[in-house]
Order: C-alpha cells, then sequence, then structure tokens
C-alpha cells in the first residue's frame, strides 16, 4: 500500500505543477504572441524584422514567467539566490527562444512560407511546444531545485543516538 501512496504522491504533485507551469505559461504565451504580433504589424522600426520581433516579445514573456514560476508554481522548492535562478531561467529560455527561432527561420526563410499564419504557427505554436517540453524539464532539474527533506523524527533520533 505505501508504494501505491508514494506513486500517488509523486504524481499529484507533479500533475500539480504542470498545472501550474501551463497556467504560468498559458498567460506567458498571450503575452508572447500578442507582443510579437503587435510588433510585427505595428508598422514600426523593427515590424519587418520578425526575428528581432521574437527575441523581443520572447523576452518579455520570459520575464513574466520567471516570477510567476519562482513565486507560484515553485514556490515550496529551495530558494538558491535570485541571481543563480534568474541566469539559468534566462540561459534555459534562450535555449527555447532558440527552439522557436529555428523554426520560425526555417518557416521564414527556408520554406520561404512568409505569411503572418505561417510566421505564427512556426513560431507560436511549433516553436513554442518544443520551447516549453524542454522548459519544463530544464526549470524542474536544474533551475528551482527540491528543497532537502527533513529528518523524520525517527531517523532524527537514530541519527543523535550514533
Amino acid at each position: 500500500m505505501s508504494v501505491v501512496r508514494s506513486l500517488y504522491a509523486r504524481f499529484a504533485k507533479l500533475g500539480h505543477e504542470v498545472a501550474k507551469f501551463g497556467t504560468v505559461g498559458l498567460l506567458a504565451y498571450v503575452l508572447d504572441t500578442g507582443t510579437f504580433n503587435l510588433l510585427k504589424y505595428d508598422g514600426g522600426p523593427v515590424s519587418h524584422k520578425v526575428l528581432t520581433d521574437k527575441i523581443i516579445s520572447t523576452a518579455l514573456a520570459a520575464t513574466f514567467a520567471y516570477f510567476a514560476n519562482r513565486h507560484w508554481t515553485w514556490r515550496a522548492r529551495a530558494r538558491t539566490g535570485l541571481g543563480r535562478e534568474y541566469v539559468l531561467f534566462f540561459v534555459f529560455n534562450g535555449v527555447g527562444l532558440g527552439i522557436a527561432l529555428a523554426c520560425l527561420a526555417t518557416s521564414h526563410y527556408v520554406l520561404d512560407l512568409r505569411s503572418g499564419l505561417a510566421d505564427n504557427v512556426s513560431a507560436n505554436v511549433i516553436g513554442t511546444i518544443l520551447g516549453t517540453l524542454f522548459r519544463f524539464w530544464s526549470y524542474r532539474r536544474w533551475v528551482f531545485l527540491e528543497a532537502e527533506e527533513p529528518l523524520r523524527s525517527e531517523e532524527a533520533a537514530s541519527a543523535a543516538v550514533v
């Protein structure tokens, strides 16, 4: 019975993390996609530079996502310092951005699919899905570390005796 309970606890915790990460990701996605389209179609100085538009929109969305994930998704995890977490978070976001940019560049420049729909599907659907899978795994693994579990009272008592 304890194996079943242990498995349930592990997957329930993972499920909650996935749900919170997904909620933060959805909000960041709306911010990213909205900013990307605003920059692309506003007629401003970078509207013709789709990769620049994507870099700007992703940087804005990633900043939001860092703080939301730190203070909500993984708030119970160890605090290893803002500097360390922030740098790692943005390094892994850079990799996720690279994944989205590779999808966008392939579609836009290699396949010559230059419509707004093609740019959005390649960058904001395919690139985002692939980048999100990478981000969830990397944040959990290297950015927001598990807190050290305190010893149970029996373990603490036996450790004190020895």
